[in-house]
């Protein structure tokens, strides 16, 4: 009887701690599901909607100009973390490094000029497939002329009553000082940033309106001097201001703050802003090639979302972060100016002279308008001026230019984006053109008043008294055909 006493009492006791032991067991998962729950609720870099990306650990490029902006915004306001993106910003010291570097896969995409995906697409220079998915910036550039040949030129500029020269200036009152250096043997020298950037076309613009030619190129060289009045060359964006001071070039086109940076410095004196010469011109682009964009689609719409964040953080209420902005990018690890300079242009005005301080609210627009959506009307505006100045050395039909537009300004990726950021509710549906075909209206807003119709390229070039038209072509350094 005591056995079996003995073996019940033992078989209560293990069943009892069994017992117990699967509810410790229970209570621990228990424990460890709500902790589980708790850490993914509270998570800062858990949000609805995040797409997974295929690639985390991210690079981009800018150089050290003021629309490199939208990047350091995304970036420091945490828009890049929020879409599960670990980012390094690198500054570059040239646009052609940019360019090979995103090339070569050293960067994953870039803070970039217009043109330069147009120009890698067609193999104007190095040769590879790149397209673009959103605007960084329109407007944003100046024309700076030294002090020498400012006060030369200012005489032939009409005045306002107070004596302060009356706004736009025509390249007009430059020509009579061209054509005396050109009788000293002296041609005026000008620098742009790079061949196919909208500063060369805005400055080549500027002066074909005002009757000057700029230069051809040619299959056969691509100096872009050919039959010059002005001769145009590159020189780096931070460069300018010490290039005019040294006297290696008279003045140059640039983005900011290196036009505001010459008037701090007393080395020279803008005298246009790129929104005085077409109130939309394209300025500078994010830039990834085909290869990147189709490898990590996701991660290039992540991109994307934190960089339209930005940009609509930086028009929000009319400029009121325009000022924080300043600051930010004042660091020497963006753009490395005086924060008095770059506050210049960034705040809505504009100093053309020291003291000469104008308003100037369309000269840095981020997202206002749709300011950062990429419209191919953009795209096709960059290539009549390439063809204009020979880049593209024979006529294409107008079907050419609007597929080629097509095929580089990737406005699918960016509405897509955009369309997550409705849905997420950081956007508002009306910030976006979901309904656009890609093409701005039509305009005569341009300084010299031919009308811009994106989807009638040829009726555009061929408007120009100055520039290539019909069939013409630059053979033997001359202008050949019709």
């Amino acid at each position: 009887m005591s056995k079996v006493i003995a073996i019940e009492v033992g078989t209560h006791a293990a069943a009892k701690a069994g017992r117990e032991g699967r509810r410790n067991e229970l209570l621990r998962w228990m424990l460890l599901a709500i902790a589980s729950l708790i850490a993914i609720l509270s998570s800062p870099v858990i949000h609805a909607g995040r797409i997974k990306v295929e690639k985390e650990q991210i690079k981009l490029g800018f150089i050290k100009l003021t629309d490199m902006v939208p990047l350091a915004i995304a970036y420091e306001k945490g828009f890049f973390e929020d879409e599960g993106l670990y980012v390094t910003l690198e500054p570059q010291a040239n646009w052609k490094v940019v360019l090979d570097r995103v090339i070569t896969g050293e960067l994953d995409g870039s803070h970039m000029l217009s043109g330069q995906p147009f120009g890698a697409t067609l193999g104007y220079g190095t040769k590879s497939d790149m397209i673009t998915v959103m605007s960084m910036a329109i407007n944003g550039k100046g024309i700076t002329l030294s002090n020498e040949v400012w006060s030369k030129m200012r005489a032939h500029v009409p005045k306002d009553p107070s004596g302060k020269p009356v706004h736009p200036i025509s390249a007009q009152s430059l020509a009579p000082v061209v054509t005396d250096l050109k009788a000293q043997g002296k041609p005026l020298k000008m620098g742009i940033v790079f061949p196919v950037s909208s500063h060369n076309y805005e400055l080549r613009y500027w002066l074909g309106a005002g009757g000057l030619n700029p230069g051809y190129y040619a299959p056969s060289d691509a100096s872009g001097q050919l039959k010059a009045d002005v001769l145009l060359s590159v020189v780096p964006p931070p460069q300018m201001p010490a290039t005019l001071e040294a006297g290696t070039i008279s003045g140059y086109c640039v983005g900011e703050p290196w036009n505001q940076q010459a008037i701090f410095k007393r080395v020279g004196t803008p005298v246009m802003t790129s929104d005085q010469i077409f109130a939309a011109t394209p300025d500078k682009i994010f830039g990834v090639t085909k290869a990147w964009a189709d490898k990590n689609p996701n991660t290039l719409i992540a991109i994307v979302k934190a960089m339209i964040r930005a940009s609509l953080w930086l028009d929000a209420n009319n400029g009121a972060n325009r000022k924080e902005a300043a600051q930010i990018i004042s660091r020497p690890e963006y753009v490395g100016a005086d924060y008095g300079v770059i506050s210049n242009s960034m705040l809505g005005t504009f100093e053309f002279d020291k003291g000469d301080k104008r308003p100037a609210s369309n000269f840095n627009v981020f997202s206002r308008g749709y300011a950062s959506f990429p419209f191919q009307s953009d795209g096709v505006w960059t290539l009549t001026q390439m063809r204009r100045w020979g880049q593209i050395a024979e006529a294409k039909p107008d079907q050419w230019y609007l597929d080629m537009a097509k095929q580089v300004m990737r406005s699918d990726v960016y509405l897509k984006a955009a369309q997550l950021l409705v849905s997420e509710g950081k956007a508002k549906r009306e910030d976006f053109p979901f309904d656009s075909d890609g093409f701005r209206a039509p305009t005569s807003d341009l300084m010299d008043g031919p009308m811009f119709d994106g989807k009638k390229p040829n009726i555009y070039i061929d408007s120009f008294k100055v520039g290539l038209k019909g069939n013409q072509k630059v053979e033997g350094g001359e202008v050949v055909g019709k």
